[in-house]
């Protein structure tokens, strides 16, 4: 027989490892994430599990086939439903006490205020070519003195970097100003994940298409991301644990059993960046070239 929902015992099980005032200081606490998809929707779920009382998010997009390797929610039932409707509906089944303020046509320049206001972090869970949109988000945040995660999904491994206020910014970091989409793409792979671990084990390059905004994925990157943003989100909204902050950033492949914490002053202006940069540059132009031939 179905119960009546409680807070402290529902989520009882996370004491130990957070205090109980703490547990009760995360249930007044508001998350903003944007994008329900691989990472999202999986952020989302796992934030609502720690005890977060209050979220803002934000999807445009619907359940389709394709999705189910990897996202939450995804499965027969979900095809064609909006993203957002559905993740919040099992954040509610998790917590019915949970305040969830939906923006179903995504986060846009109309909506930021009301997106972000009385949010104290943000996740990113947007796809990896949402690039405008995250700029905007990113650049917003910072604004608003507002910390923000991001943790991707990269091969078999997670790529964590924190942006916090007073410290490098994401524009800064990953110095996207003048752009193409090509650029953008390889600034972003490269200045999250420097020493490149899930390059060696790619056993099919003709998946990743950065012009047909296309590549592959697995859950299990997926699920390492939300672990690794969970526990961050954890140590910025309680003020305790170090916390790695850009320039500095992590990296775990589980396929390698290997973990390196890369650093790189001046992001992408750093001559190993821009070293790097060059050189995918020019493996990109001649996958491009042979592509067309």
């Amino acid at each position: 027989m179905q119960g009546e929902f409680n807070y402290e015992q529902a989520f009882s099980r996370n004491v130990g490892w957070v205090t109980r005032d703490e547990q009760h200081r995360l249930r007044g606490k508001r998350v903003a994430i944007a994008g329900l998809g691989g990472v999202g929707g999986s952020h989302l779920l796992t934030l609502t599990r720690l005890g977060i009382g209050a979220f803002h998010i934000a999807d445009f997009d619907t359940f389709a086939i394709e999705n189910f390797n990897r996202q939450a929610g995804a499965v027969m039932s979900t095809c064609d439903r909006e993203k957002s409707d559905v993740l919040s509906t099992m954040a509610r089944d998790i917590n019915p006490d949970a305040q969830l303020t939906v923006f179903n046509h995504g986060v846009t320049h109309e909506n930021m205020d009301a997106y972000l206001d009385g949010v104290d972090l943000y996740v990113d869970g947007l796809d990896f070519f949402a690039f405008s949109a995250r700029s905007a988000v990113f650049a917003a945040c910072d604004k608003r003195r507002i910390p923000a995660i991001t943790v991707a999904p990269l091969g078999m491994g997670a790529a964590l970097l924190n942006f916090v206020p007073g410290k490098m910014t994401f524009e800064e970091y990953f110095r996207w100003s003048g752009c193409s989409e090509e650029q953008m793409a390889l600034r972003f792979l490269l200045g999250l994940a420097p020493r490149m671990l899930q390059h060696g084990y790619l056993v099919d390059p003709s998946s990743v298409d950065l012009r047909g905004r296309k590549g592959p994925s697995t859950v299990m990157a997926c699920a390492l991301c939300s672990g690794i943003a969970g526990t961050e989100a954890l140590k910025i909204l309680l003020g305790r644990g170090p916390i790695l902050a850009a320039p500095h950033a992590m990296h775990f492949d589980a396929y390698k059993n290997t973990m390196v914490r890369t650093w790189r002053p001046g992001g992408n202006r750093n001559p190993l960046q821009r070293l790097a940069l060059w050189l995918a540059g020019r493996q990109l132009r001649r996958s491009l070239r042979s592509q067309t031939n």
